[in-house]
């Protein structure tokens, strides 16, 4: 059963890519990608989204909803914004470069 997506949504639903060394270290060793998303994006959208965007297979994706801070700011207390990312597992021999055409 496949799903047909809205094709303007799909573009708009992968927000980031989350470069940390944590991210890194996920990449490598379980061949998967983290994905800063759209709070309202669900797992087989953002699934679409990266097949889409990055012509890969897409084995899973596992989300994870981020609370916001509270931080201070002189007297005045603030709040960050909640976040939602995205793991997600490629496909054995898949892989997405995010630093090919970037010349320093």
């Amino acid at each position: 059963m496949t799903k047909t997506f809205n094709q303007e949504r799909l573009l708009t639903i992968l927000v980031a890519p989350q470069i940390s060394e944590k991210a890194t270290y996920i990449a490598d060793e379980h061949d998967q990608v983290v994905f800063v998303v759209i709070p309202t994006a669900t797992k087989p959208e953002i699934k679409a989204a990266v097949e889409l965007l990055f012509k890969v297979q897409v084995a899973s994706v596992q989300i994870s909803n981020l609370k916001g801070k509270s931080k201070r700011f002189g007297r005045g207390v603030g709040r960050r914004s909640d976040v939602k990312k995205a793991f997600v597992c490629l496909k054995p021999g898949q892989e997405i470069n995010f630093a090919e055409g970037v010349s320093v």
